[in-house]
């Protein structure tokens, strides 16, 4: 059964046995407008949480995608590079950055669930 969880800077990960898969909320995508071009790290770098784990451009801005966990990146999503508008089109499904090895799985506590993300939007609203 995978985890799912959010940040405060709209980041969610998906967590399967000890593997996390990063990305952004649908709520980022459509504060950034159209995406056109996401910068991925290196296969095999280690991101501490709260460290830049990818970059993300649009027609609006540039934004960091900050690791809501810390591990051993395993995976990065090759299709971002030839259509990064799959993040706007699904930004919490095949849109996703990154997947890490984790190193610890502690700091998943400390983040929200569903229905805790969905309260913290409404307090945006």
């Amino acid at each position: 059964m995978s985890l799912l969880r959010f940040t405060k800077d709209h980041e969610w990960v998906r967590v399967d046995g000890d593997v996390a898969t990063i990305g952004i909320t649908d709520y980022a995508q459509q504060q950034l407008g159209d995406v056109v071009y996401v910068e991925l790290p290196e296969i095999g770098k280690r991101i501490e949480k709260g460290h830049e784990a990818a970059v993300v451009e649009s027609v609006k801005a540039a934004s960091e995608v900050y690791a809501p966990i810390g591990g051993e990146i395993v995976a990065v999503n090759d299709a971002l590079a030839v259509t990064p508008a799959l993040v706007n089109e699904a930004a919490q499904g095949d849109g996703w950055f990154v997947r890490l090895r984790l190193a610890d799985s502690a700091g998943l506590d400390e983040l929200m669930d569903e229905t805790g993300y969905a309260a913290y939007l409404a307090e945006l609203a």
